[in-house]
């Protein structure tokens, strides 16, 4: 009984912070989606507001607006051949605006939905850790940039973050019901910088900072409501990137993202008898490479990454039986007509098989006497989107 409502904390906690960092969408514009997030040294858009805002100092002297809406299916994943997950289909949008100069500064603001997913299952055990969660996370990032020098630039942004979410789980064997609900707005900040040694290389850097989600609101636990909260960390995030430009028509960019996932520790619901349990997340890198062809009216993109789960063996969960992945994107833009372009893109990212041997020393619910087994999940995106410059 006490490996059960452990696993009920593991999942119900945890699903708050995976929805917004394990599952994180660094996708966020059509562009992005393209590059499979290769996508900070060269930005040439409005959603360089969000991705780089030292990169707005360099943009041209128009005014610049872009939206996209992205459908994300999320394929079942399968325990054991026991039980599967539900399939899930989440329409995401954003938009980004870069302001026109002023005099060496220059402002944009960005609308995304940076994470918030949504994993159910209908059947056991799996309904016992994760009957449902869903968490929605917004964040609007206004931003500033600065130019230093005529090839070395500077960017912040304030980061207002608002999350609400659902946990659900239903143990019959224990027997033990939960059912939450919370919310919250939180604050952060994010900064970069670019210099230019040349005008056909980009180099940049951009940090986003940890923002503790503390989420407030109500459980029911076998038919008893009480207050409750929950405070997880959105974790820190570091990229490096650098790119190199031909002849004004191809691009290469390499990018190094590290995401300090350690922040995540331990895991308490307040107000509630539930008991704290440890996570012991990892930090992990993520290594992307984007191309960029420009033919005349249309630009082709195409990008691959590889991305590792900051998530250990030891507390591996049904809300977020993760793995680590390999990303492969592309997309294109057609300019329409001087002041606007459109386009679409699609990105595949594929988890990898992931077992659990008995080897493992733990009170993780998911591994029984055979270990444990997950297969499938992962993600397919895809993106339509619009820019206008005036």
């Amino acid at each position: 009984m006490s490996k059960i409502v452990k696993g009920l904390v593991l999942s119900a906690i945890a699903s708050s912070v995976v929805m917004a960092g394990g599952y994180k969408i660094p996708e966020q514009s059509l562009n992005s989606m393209a590059l499979g997030a290769a996508y900070v040294a060269h930005t040439t858009g409005a959603d360089t507001a969000y991705y780089n805002p030292a990169n707005m100092a360099f943009m041209g002297e128009k005014q610049y607006a872009e939206g996209a809406i992205t459908l994300a299916h999320l394929p079942s994943i399968d325990y054991y051949g026991m039980a599967e997950s539900e399939e899930e289909n989440i329409l995401i949008p954003n938009f980004h605006y870069v302001s026109a100069p002023m005099g060496d500064f220059r402002w944009g603001l960005s609308m995304t939905a940076p994470g918030g997913l949504t994993k159910r299952w209908n059947e056991q055990p799996g309904k016992s850790f994760a009957e449902e969660f869903t968490l929605k996370v917004v964040e609007l990032n206004p931003s500033l940039s600065y130019k230093v020098m005529d090839n070395l630039s500077v960017g912040a942004g304030l980061r207002l973050i608002y999350s609400e979410g659902v946990v659900k789980s239903d143990a019959p064997s224990v027997p033990l019901k939960l059912d939450m609900e919370g919310d919250t707005i939180e604050f952060g900040y994010n900064l970069a910088v670019t210099y230019k040694p040349t005008p056909d290389i980009n180099m940049a850097a951009t940090y986003r900072s940890e923002i503790e989600l503390g989420e407030e609101g109500t459980a029911t636990i076998n038919g008893t409501t009480m207050d409750a909260g929950v405070t997880v960390p959105l974790p820190a995030a570091l990229n490096l990137a650098v790119s190199k430009t031909w002849n004004n028509a191809f691009t290469l960019e390499f990018n190094y993202e590290r995401t300090y996932w350690s922040a995540y520790e331990t895991l308490e619901f307040t107000g509630t008898p539930l008991p704290v349990s440890a996570k012991n997340w990892k930090d992990t890198n993520t290594f992307r490479l984007g191309a960029t062809v420009v033919l005349d009216k249309i630009t082709m993109m195409m990008g691959f990454a590889i991305d590792e789960t900051p998530v250990p063996d030891e507390t591996l969960s049904f809300e977020l039986p993760d793995s680590d992945a390999k990303i492969f994107s592309m997309g294109f833009r057609y300019q329409q007509t001087e002041a606007l372009s459109w386009g679409a893109a699609f990105l595949y990212d594929s988890k990898d098989p992931r077992s659990i041997s008995t080897d493992v020393d733990s009170e993780n619910p998911v591994i029984d006497a055979n270990g444990a087994s997950f297969n499938g999940g992962g993600a397919f995106l895809t993106t339509v989107g619009m820019s206008y410059e005036f």
